[in-house]
């Protein structure tokens, strides 16, 4: 009988498939992990959606209450505060108890947190804390405050306040926990150079193979489309990215090609962009794994999805995910993070005043599209699995217990 690690899991959310970004990293993560090790998982979640699909890879599951995110309380209480309001709403007396509580009554091999911000509710210990940063946050905030426009600069000075300490408690919990693992290979050498480290690990992101599918069950619709998704909007990444697109990009491939549509698709998409509803752009929130229009249906239905980001930072998993639906994509250089493609063969990244015209020209080409679809789904399929990336997180954690 194989001799399983026994791992103390942590995360700021119910790891699901209903969500994408890290919580869907996280559940594949978990469900790759399983075979290989007892998950204790402890996660700080505002509800309990996912719980039932998360529990079968987990030995124990305990979910701890958070509040809402913008708790006034929790607004003020950072201003006194030396952590940033990213941290202050992740801390939690019951989440430390929980997690303490675990470590007096069980033995574990290491702990494990996905992201650093739920760092502070873990207790002194000598156990190996593995510490897996989905992105670097700090950054993310950074051009957030940058690019902000209107009454909002007028927060400016306290919004500098927060990422510099931001900053601080990312860049101390680098330096001190035992084992750093970065989502993307910028990530990682970002890090190791703010931190002196040399031995900052790398998890390579995927996809589950239910995304290889070789003969689609969605038809491609019978007009050019471009995709914007699937993608959680209330990530500031993300609504960016479609305010650039709407400001900039669909304009001229509208003026191009006025059959176009486009679709913006997410969780929360009704929530920010009802405004733009109309018979071209279609707004739809699809972020829920099996039902009639979730992520795959669009993946298959649109023609390219297009994503250009103002910042860089992990891995895009809609990117994966699309690629191999054999979606190709057109995006900037700072969205293909993590993600290693020879550029106009797998997808498309140029510099941001050049969006549209290569669209266009994309969705002109339907040999050039559909042969750069192949290609990535190709590429995807050989490098970007979750089971060859989980297998490199085993060897990381094989490394640091010796079993």
């Amino acid at each position: 009988m194989k001799n399983k690690r026994n791992i103390l899991m942590i995360t700021p959310y119910i790891p699901r498939l209903s969500q994408s970004g890290g919580q869907n990293s996280s559940f594949y993560s978990i469900k790759y992990l399983s075979p290989d090790n007892n998950i204790t998982l402890i996660c700080l979640s505002p509800d309990e959606e996912g719980l039932e699909d998360i529990k079968q890879f987990c030995s124990k599951v305990i979910v701890v209450k958070r509040g809402k995110t913008w708790d006034p309380k929790k607004v003020l209480m950072t201003g006194f505060s030396p952590y940033p309001f990213l941290v202050m709403k992740h801390i939690n007396k019951k989440f430390r108890e929980a997690i303490q509580n675990e470590l007096d009554n069980n033995s574990f091999d290491l702990i494990h947190c996905d992201c650093f911000y739920p760092m502070p509710n873990i207790p002194k210990t000598k156990i190996p804390i593995v510490l897996v940063d989905l992105t670097v946050e700090y950054e993310v905030y950074k051009h957030y405050v940058e690019t902000i426009t209107g009454w909002k600069k007028l927060l400016k000075p306290l919004l500098w306040v927060d990422v510099y300490k931001l900053k601080y408690w990312e860049t101390y919990y680098w330096k001190n926990t035992h084992t750093v693992v970065a989502f993307a290979e910028e990530d990682q050498q970002l890090i190791s150079k703010i931190t002196g480290r040399n031995d900052i690990k790398l998890f390579q992101n995927g996809v589950d193979n239910k995304f290889f599918e070789s003969k689609p069950k969605t038809e491609k619709s019978k007009f050019p489309s471009i995709l914007f998704g699937v993608s959680n909007m209330k990530w500031m990444q993300n609504r960016e990215s479609v305010e650039m697109i709407i400001k900039d990009s669909w304009p001229a491939i509208k003026k191009a090609i006025p059959e176009c549509k486009f679709y913006i698709i997410g969780r929360h998409a009704p929530d920010y962009y009802s405004h733009y509803r109309s018979k071209d752009i279609i707004i739809e929130e699809a972020d829920f794994d099996g039902q009639p229009h979730d992520p795959m249906f669009y993946y298959q239905y649109c023609w390219t999805l297009v994503a250009p980001m103002g910042s860089g930072g992990g891995t895009r998993n809609k990117f994966l995910e699309a690629m191999a639906c054999r979606l190709p994509i057109v995006t900037t250089p700072e969205g293909m993070g993590g993600i290693k493609i020879e550029n106009f063969k797998q997808s498309i990244i140029c510099n941001y005043d050049q969006i549209a015209k290569n669209t266009i020209e994309l969705l002109n080409d339907n040999k050039r599209r559909t042969l750069m679809g192949e290609e990535a789904n190709k590429l995807i399929r050989s490098k970007y699995s979750y089971q060859s990336s989980v297998n490199g997180l085993n060897q990381i954690y094989k490394e640091i217990t010796k079993k």
